[in-house]
């Protein structure tokens, strides 16, 4: 779809894009330009709220804002236009501003906290220029969906950096992430990991002195987990002011979410199977793993040996990894494994996945799932990252839930539930002793997933998690 248009008095138009496949309309959250602005070519001009994600639009040309066509909170139609600029180079005067139901924005340069410029979603604009990058990846189409997401983590580190310099301290890519996040030089940490390698706690460490320190923690029985997408800040405190009733219009993410919640429950059968199990050795695992050398920088928790152990079930029954044609009466059995994770947001629940998690090694599944939890928490999910998922995990556990029966995701046949992993008394070799236990919640779509194969791919899992020496062994 043409997104600009220009006529002869050289104005230049420019028209809402299709910013995810399929996608009709989009919310103008907010505008980082007015109207007597100068842009340049790739600057974001807007930032925009898809059913999908939050998405930064660049401007295609250099010119002076003449005119903005919608005010923040409108919902606009893909193919209106939003914004007119003056490229003739004249000094034509600009239009009047459109009026806001909010304050007034501020220019692009200042709508962005210090040390990170607004970047369009998914694409790595160099922090120090404002020329646009190659827009071959703008429209993205269906066959390199896949792979987009799994490049964005790597792809922005490199973009985001000029050429190297010859003492460039030794860090993996999320680590860099973490840095530039907090405002932090990695030329100025003293590196920790072996061979001089940076890691996180490095980099928190170098910040932590800015911070005033946190009260000592009370010893709790229960083991503390890690929130992987974990990402909505603390609910505030309740002020009615008098009010009876708030109304609160549904409207992107989440309007998109209860749409795909409601068809998907009313139109898969759904079956959920549940097992209690004792995963002391995988927490151990995880402990171990924190330390290994292949490790350092890397996000391990447990979720993480919890993908890996469901991508060892799903290679022992491909059958689970499956979708439902209902136009062409066929199951459209997948060969490779797009892996969600639910991620709550302020915006609404979110599932990116990691494309082709089946090929993953566990330090290459750790840095996606950091990467992927880092985008999330920023709000710069892609839409790309979002499609194409086969199996979810959603991991409950975090706000210390033991289980729940989830929803499958739209055009997905399984979905696994993660609870809250506590200190409980167990059996173990003959004696009630205090062990580290989960409770797994395994939700498919009975159409094409009968009990036998759905009970094979949960007690899998758990004999994993149980043993993870199996991971080798059955991998």
């Amino acid at each position: 779809m043409t997104t600009m248009t220009e006529n002869a008095s050289g104005l230049r138009e420019f028209k809402m894009p299709d910013v995810g496949e399929g996608l009709t309309e989009a919310e103008i959250l907010k505008w980082y330009v007015q109207p007597g602005d100068t842009v340049t070519d790739g600057q974001v001009v807007c930032e925009v709220e898809t059913a999908k994600a939050a998405v930064e639009l660049p401007i295609p040309f250099d010119g002076v804002v003449h005119a903005l066509h919608f005010p923040e909170g409108t919902t606009v139609d893909v193919g209106q236009v939003i914004i007119a600029v003056d490229v003739s180079g004249g000094a034509a005067a600009p239009a009047a501003p459109v009026a806001a139901p909010a304050a007034q924005p501020v220019p692009a340069e200042e709508a962005k906290p210090e040390g990170r410029k607004p970047v369009l979603v998914g694409y790595g604009v160099a922090e120090s220029s404002t020329k646009r990058r190659a827009r071959k990846g703008v429209e993205v189409p269906a066959q390199q969906g896949e792979t987009l997401y799994a490049a964005t983590a790597l792809q922005a580190e490199l973009n985001g950096h000029g050429a190297a310099p010859a003492q460039r301290p030794l860090a993996k890519p999320p680590v860099r992430k973490l840095a530039k996040d907090l405002g932090v030089d990695l030329a100025t940490i003293t590196p920790s990991g072996p061979d001089g390698v940076i890691t996180r706690e490095d980099v928190h460490a170098a910040v932590a002195p800015a911070q005033a320190p946190a009260p000592a923690a009370v010893p709790a029985p229960q083991v503390p987990q890690e929130a992987p997408a974990r990402v909505q800040a603390p609910a505030p405190a309740a002020s009615y002011d008098g009010a009876r009733e708030t109304r609160v219009p549904v409207k992107g993410v989440r309007k998109a979410t209860a749409a795909a919640m409601v068809g998907s429950a009313f139109t898969a059968p759904h079956v959920t199977e549940f097992v209690t199990l004792d995963v002391t050795r995988t927490m151990r695992l995880v402990e171990e793993l924190k330390q290994d050398k292949e490790m350092q920088g890397l996000r391990v928790n447990p979720l993480l040996l919890i993908a890996k152990a469901l991508l060892v079930a799903i290679k022992r029954n491909p059958g689970i990894n499956a979708s439902w044609d209902e136009a062409n009466q066929e199951i459209v059995q997948k060969h490779y494994v797009n892996l969600g994770i639910a991620a709550a947001t302020p915006r609404g629940l979110i599932v990116p996945n990691i494309k082709d998690a089946h090929d993953k090694t566990l330090p290459q599944l750790a840095e996606e799932l950091g990467a992927l939890v880092a985008t999330a928490r920023e709000g710069r999910t892609s839409p790309a990252a979002m499609q194409g998922g086969t199996v979810t995990i959603t991991n409950v556990g975090v706000f210390g839930v033991d289980t729940g029966t989830p929803i499958l995701n739209p055009g997905e046949s399984a979905i696994l539930a993660v609870g809250a992993i506590k200190l409980q008394p167990w059996v173990h070799k003959g004696k009630v002793k205090p062990r580290q236990v989960t409770t797994l919640a395994l939700s498919f779509d009975h159409r094409l997933v009968d009990g036998e194969l759905g009970s094979r791919v949960l007690a899998d899992t758990a004999a994993i998690l149980e043993q993870p020496k199996r991971l080798i062994t059955w991998a």
